[in-house]
């Protein structure tokens, strides 16, 4: 009977929740990104993963734990618009073949590594865009989310919905569609429907589409069919499109993010503000091409700031996105990531704006806004901290050295 008595006391105390511990952080210099401003020495106080209350003369309950960054500059967590976390190969030319080398687990596996690489250095959300084999990145998400692992949020487009060929050419016809490992071929209307269907099925959280890899392209009427579904489904639509008559049908086409977008006009580019479309530009340094084996690195290069430059002056909504999938050598992923800091500097872009287009653009483009990107009252405790100022010098980011995820602490200053 006494043991009895034992396993259903253990069960109910199993069974019971136990309140989590106040965590109390001394704010030093708090950023809000949304407008530029700094509020000094708050306190911010975080309990079952969500902030508090945030203010100035708080008073911190007797059981918190007290992180002290009271000499920090501290703002919300960075997050990544476009990103590939479980692909990365040596070469571009080699991101075919890497269907070949690598099967759906060990693409989970690599999302995984470099979700955490990602996380420790403060980016603490990112939406990866597809090029995840078999949904790895709907099983890395749900694992994070259940807790299995630590990693960011991770939101994701499952297979990218493409014209015949997905972003392969050439390929000889009796080696067959080996493409469809990461691609949906969608042809027409009722085509782009079913795999805007399927891949909410399968656990997409957003739908992704190409519209120009080939001579041919979507329609106007095509990526519509495309919008309607996602958006009936409460999903966004990113496009992957890099100017012409293509870009026009995708911005007419009412898309939440053209992705790349590095040959648009201005004139596209105004359309694009007057629509509310984000530019999610990926503006990835010249240095990155050329590293990655492509022979006209340098113009593209030039070609990025150039319309980086010219979107921040026409005033287009911008999301900051990587699009990493090369290893450069003697670089991490990390430090590829603060690398395209330079080019938006180089585009005149000044640091509040960047940092805003890292955390609230990038949340309302994600559709988060209410959960994730300011810390503010409700919210989930996604902060990152460094010890100089990002809004005086950008590259500051590059020494972030206290990451909080979901109210966790994932890092703290030596």
């Amino acid at each position: 009977m006494a043991k009895l008595f034992v396993r259903i006391l253990l069960c109910i105390l199993l069974t019971v929740p136990v309140g989590a511990q106040t965590v109390a952080i001394r704010a030093g210099n708090l950023i809000d990104p949304a407008t530029g401003t700094v509020a000094k020495n708050q306190i911010i106080l975080v309990k079952d993963k969500k902030i508090v209350s945030v203010g100035a003369g708080l008073e911190i309950p007797k059981d918190a734990e007290v992180v002290d960054l009271s000499s920090e500059w501290v703002m919300p967590g960075i997050m990544d618009a476009h990103t590939h976390i479980t692909q990365s190969v040596r070469y571009f030319h080699d991101l075919y073949a890497n269907y070949l080398r690598e099967d759906t687990p060990m693409r989970a596996l690599r999302g995984l590594w470099t979700g955490q690489l990602l996380l420790n250095a403060g980016i603490t959300t990112v939406r990866d865009v597809g090029n995840d084999a078999n949904f790895a990145a709907v099983a890395l998400r749900q694992a994070i989310d259940k807790g299995w692992f630590v990693g960011p949020t991770v939101l994701t487009a499952g297979k990218i919905i493409a014209p015949f060929g997905g972003q392969t050419k050439g390929i000889p016809q009796e080696i067959g569609p080996f493409w469809q490992f990461e691609y949906y071929d969608a042809d027409n209307v009722e085509e782009i429907r079913k795999a805007v269907h399927e891949n909410i099925y399968y656990g997409a959280d957003l739908i992704k589409l190409v519209a120009d890899n080939s001579s041919y392209h979507y329609s106007v009427e095509e990526i519509r069919a495309a919008v309607e579904e996602a958006h009936h489904a409460g999903l966004a639509v990113a496009v992957h499109v890099l100017g012409g008559e293509a870009a026009s049908n995708v911005i007419e086409g009412g898309v939440d993010s053209v992705e790349h977008g590095f040959f648009l006009t201005d004139d596209q580019l105004r359309r694009m503000k007057e629509k509310g479309i984000f530019l999610s530009g990926t503006d990835f340094p010249a240095a990155h091409f050329v590293a990655g084996g492509v022979p006209e690195g340098n113009q593209m290069g030039a070609a990025i700031v150039d319309r980086l430059t010219r979107a921040y002056k026409i005033g287009v909504k911008m999301a900051f996105g990587t699009d990493i999938v090369t290893d450069a050598p003697n670089e991490t992923r990390v430090d590829m990531t603060w690398d395209y800091l330079a080019i938006w500097t180089k585009a005149g872009v000044p640091p509040a704006e960047i940092l805003k287009c890292m955390t609230t653009n990038n949340a309302e483009l994600f559709r988060i806004a209410k959960q994730r990107g300011a810390i503010a009252k409700g919210l989930y405790a996604d902060i990152i901290a460094m010890p100089d100022s990002p809004l005086a010098n950008i590259e500051s980011l590059r020494k972030v050295n206290f990451v909080m995820k979901n109210g966790a602490v994932v890092r703290k200053p030596k």
